[in-house]
């Protein structure tokens, strides 16, 4: 009976969350006091690409309905995302290119990378281009009965430590 229960959780894929997968509200308040004035509503976001939907079977993806959801919001609470699309600067492009995510584990780690581009729409120069990798560990405290818990969680934290970065970097580098 016991090894039923075990199989039965191994086989329920938890889906990511979309409100989980966006900066956190103490993050961006804190970024959005550092965003300079050539940033301020001024990023598109084209539709993101490389996700995958959550499987039955194969545990938590993030899906691009989900990253775009993640990004934008994201961006919208740090004041960078441009409200009208006429109106931004900017045209930003992301790609989901690699998630690494354990078969099982008790402390479960997560690695994600995302390509990021954004280009300055007057010229048509690309002002950033990157690719960040990212990784996140969900604790064994954190879902100590469901693994599949503790995977959602450890992905859904690789993003947003991943568009943390994004992020930090376009502050940083005030795309001069």
């Amino acid at each position: 009976m016991g090894l039923v229960w075990v199989i039965s959780l191994a086989g329920c894929a938890s889906p990511t969350d979309a409100p989980n997968l966006a900066l956190d509200p103490q993050d961006s308040l804190q970024m959005r006091g550092w965003v300079p004035d050539r940033l301020r509503g001024q990023i598109l976001l084209s539709p993101v690409t490389g996700g995958r939907a959550t499987g039955s079977w194969w545990g938590s993806k993030l899906s691009n309905a989900a990253l775009q959801e993640a990004i934008e919001e994201s961006l919208r609470a740090t004041g960078m995302l441009a409200l009208r699309p006429a109106s931004g600067g900017f045209s930003m492009e992301a790609q989901l290119v690699d998630l690494e995510q354990p078969v099982f584990g008790l402390n479960t780690k997560v690695a994600l990378t995302m390509a990021y581009t954004v280009v300055d729409k007057r010229s048509g120069t690309v002002v950033y281009q990157r690719r960040l990798r990212s990784i996140y560990v969900a604790e064994f405290t954190a879902a100590m009965v469901d693994p599949n818990e503790r995977l959602r969680l450890a992905t859904e934290g690789a993003l947003r430590s991943n568009i943390n970065l994004m992020l930090r970097d376009l502050i940083a580098l005030a795309l001069n």
